[in-house]
């Protein structure tokens, strides 16, 4: 099952928001499923959040809202499973280019808050 998400006007953390969101959407909808008989437990492999992290006026930051996304020197989106594996990792240096430093800390800092996502989406989907 492939699950797109689509942004119409996208800022900020909105698409990254649409990934968290979309699936505990998927969640339940299959779980009416299984509940039915119409899919298998196995449909479902593995949890799925996202966040958006970046670097707004030297400082490094996470979940940028519209105006720090709009003001960021580096921009990130990162996607990931409950492993802890990657499903997207997308940066851009919005001027001047960033060092690799940067970016391992920015990947800590979307790992760590995609980690306290997958902890709600659990808490939600109880």
């Amino acid at each position: 099952m492939t699950i797109d998400c689509d942004v119409i006007q996208a800022d900020g953390g909105t698409r990254t928001a649409s990934i968290t969101g979309a699936y505990v959407a998927t969640v339940i909808a299959v779980r009416k499923m299984i509940a039915n008989k119409t899919a298998s437990p196995r449909a479902l492999k593995t949890q799925v959040a996202a966040v958006s992290v970046g670097i707004v006026g030297g400082d490094e930051m996470l979940d940028l809202c519209y105006q720090e996304d709009s003001r960021a020197e580096v921009d990130f989106n990162v996607v990931m499973t409950g492993e802890g594996k990657f499903i997207e990792v997308q940066g851009t240096a919005e001027g001047e280019p960033f060092a690799r430093e940067s970016m391992n800390r920015l990947v800590d800092l979307a790992h760590d808050g995609i980690t306290e996502l997958m902890k709600i989406q659990n808490q939600f989907l109880k």
